[in-house]
């Protein structure tokens, strides 16, 4: 077995980056504590869900990699010894911002960053506003506890990104997010976004046989413009782990802040893959028109 512990904080934000921050390097504290080796957190935890609406004054919050938050969470994984996977609105130049991903190893270094490669806008959410699509590919970043495949939010519908990352060797599938309800729709259609999501992330970890850390922000965050119609988005929480036959090994609370810490075993999926051989059985002779938008 190569078990590691890791640990999914999932939380409210406070609103305030250098708030949020440093709520980020005391869950730090406490997953090592734990005795975790691993930390992820939700997408942009640096404050709350500015893409609500289009707004370039948010546009000052974004900041270079590495920065000033990459160095703070550089010097708590130096300290506690964790490899911490965080999430960020960077700032490239004038002009050219990216919603990216940054993996820290356990001496401090930046082991590798994700740029989020698919960018929604929908109502809520205007990230095309904001964010360039990412430019790096699907490329996992290799750590002292293995090959990791970081992916953010939206990623996580495309069995495409997925799949990518497990072709690249990726051990591990991780998705820092930030998805919740419109607080107008009807009970029946929030319980189907929730389970569509859910199950979505399962059938990557299923198709690939790997497992999987999906950790989502939690709460109400109202819409910026309070005269506007818009009741802002209720963040579903609901941080999980799966293992590589989408098994739910651990799954937090939709409603309230929470560290999920459970244990992974990297090396099941070798045996996974003996048994559910889809990789053996891929038509790659047949897949060309996966390229193309739509077959006419």
């Amino acid at each position: 077995m190569r078990t590691i512990k890791v640990a999914l904080i999932q939380r409210a934000a406070q609103g305030n980056p250098a708030d949020d921050l440093a709520a980020c390097i005391a869950a730090a504290r406490r997953a090592a504590a734990a005795g975790c080796q691993l930390l992820l957190l939700q997408e942009l935890h640096n404050g709350n869900y500015f893409c609500q609406r289009e707004d370039p004054a948010a546009f000052d919050a974004a900041e270079p990699i590495p920065g000033p938050s990459t160095e703070a969470l550089a010097a708590a994984a130096r300290e506690l010894g964790l490899v911490i996977v965080a999430s960020l609105f960077e700032r490239r130049a004038a002009g050219l911002y990216h919603n990216t991903a940054v993996v820290l190893e356990r001496d401090g270094s930046l082991a590798g960053v994700y740029r989020k490669m698919h960018i929604p806008d929908d109502p809520g959410y205007y990230e095309k506003f904001y964010f360039t699509p990412g430019d790096l590919g699907f490329t996992p970043v290799d750590t002292s506890l293995g090959r990791l495949g970081v992916l953010v939010c939206w990623d996580q519908w495309f069995p495409e990104a997925a799949r990518l990352m497990a072709l690249a060797g990726a051990e591990l599938l991780l998705y820092p997010t930030a998805i919740g309800w419109d607080p107008a729709d009807p009970e029946d259609e929030q319980r189907r976004q929730l389970d569509a999501w859910r199950t979505v992330q399962r059938g990557h970890a299923i198709a690939n046989g790997l497992p999987l850390l999906a950790c989502n922000r939690v709460g109400l965050e109202p819409a910026p413009d309070p005269a506007g119609a818009d009741g802002g988005i209720r963040f579903w929480g609901s941080s999980f782990a799966c293992g590589p036959q989408g098994e739910l090994l651990a799954s937090a609370s939709a409603t309230e802040a929470e560290d999920l810490i459970v244990d992974i075993d990297l090396a099941r999926a070798e045996a996974v893959r003996r048994i559910w051989p889809f990789f053996r059985d891929r038509r790659i002779d047949a897949y060309g028109d996966l390229v193309k938008r739509w077959r006419d």
